[in-house]
C-alpha cells in the first residue's frame, strides 16, 4: 500500500482519521515494513510538501487483520488533549464484527480480565487475581444473523488488547475468519472485526468530531449490506 491509496475520511491542520485496511499493522514493526503510520506520514509529506520528518500520533491503534478508523494527531498538542481523552475513556469506540453462531441473549454486557501471553501472543481471560490481570468490558448488540454468523454492534468500555477477540471466542462465538481464536470459518481478507465509529472532541476547537468508516467489500459476501 501506498500514500496515494490511503482512505482518508477527515482531515484538517491537528488530526488526520484514515480508514485501516487488513493485513496492514497499524505501527510498531520494523522500518523496512510498511504500517499504516508510514504511509499515512508519506502522504502528508506528499500532500503539503513538507521537508524533513512528518510528526503523525496514533491515537488509536488496530489489530493487523482488523479493519475500520484510525485517528492521528498531527501535532504534539493534539496528541497530549487526545490521549487524555482515551485515558479517561470520555472517546467513543463502536465496532462491528460478525461471530460464528447465534449469539444470546441478542445484547449483553461482557465483563472479563485479561492477561497477556507474551510468548504465544495472545490474550487470556484469567481470574482477577491473576498478575497483570486487566478488566475487559464491552457492551453488544445483535444487528442480524447471517448465514451461521451474528453480526454484531460493540461499544467497548475498555481497550484492551485483542479485546473483543478473545472476549467473544470465550463465550463460543469467535470472530469470523479469527483463527488465532478459534474461528473456522473462512473469511476473505483479515477477520470481520471492523471500527466502525469513534467520537472525540476536537483538540483544540473543542466541538465533537464523529468519524465512520465505510465496510470493506469483503463483508458484502455474507449478506452485509453497504453502509
Amino acid at each position: 500500500m501506498d500514500s496515494t491509496e490511503l482512505e482518508v475520511i477527515y482531515e484538517d491542520n491537528h488530526l488526520l482519521a484514515v480508514v485501516k485496511p487488513a493485513g496492514l499493522p497499524t505501527m510498531g514493526v520494523a522500518a523496512e515494513r510498511p504500517s499504516l503510520l508510514s504511509v499515512a506520514k508519506a502522504y502528508v509529506k506528499g500532500r503539503y510538501n513538507k521537508p524533513g520528518n512528518v510528526y503523525l500520533g496514533a491515537m488509536s491503534r488496530l489489530d493487523c487483520p482488523t479493519t475500520g478508523v484510525v485517528l492521528l494527531a498531527r501535532t504534539s498538542k493534539a496528541a497530549a488533549r487526545l490521549s487524555e481523552q482515551f485515558r479517561t475513556r470520555a472517546v467513543e469506540k463502536t465496532y462491528w464484527a460478525l461471530v460464528s453462531g447465534r449469539v444470546a441473549p441478542a445484547a449483553d454486557m461482557c465483563q472479563d480480565w485479561l492477561a497477556k501471553d507474551e510468548r504465544h501472543r495472545r490474550m487470556h481471560v484469567v481470574d482477577p487475581t491473576h498478575p497483570g490481570a486487566l478488566e475487559a468490558r464491552l457492551r453488544y448488540r445483535t444487528l442480524e444473523y447471517l448465514q451461521g454468523a451474528s453480526w454484531l454492534e460493540i461499544s467497548l468500555e475498555t481497550g484492551r488488547k485483542h479485546q473483543i477477540r478473545v472476549q467473544m471466542a470465550r463465550r463460543g462465538h469467535p470472530v469470523v475468519g479469527d483463527r488465532k481464536y478459534g474461528s473456522r470459518q473462512p473469511f476473505p481478507h483479515g477477520i470481520a472485526l471492523h471500527a466502525r465509529r469513534l467520537v472525540c472532541e476536537h483538540p483544540i476547537r473543542h466541538e465533537p468530531v464523529e468519524l465512520f468508516a465505510p465496510l470493506p467489500a469483503s463483508w458484502r459476501t455474507w449478506g452485509v449490506p453497504d453502509a
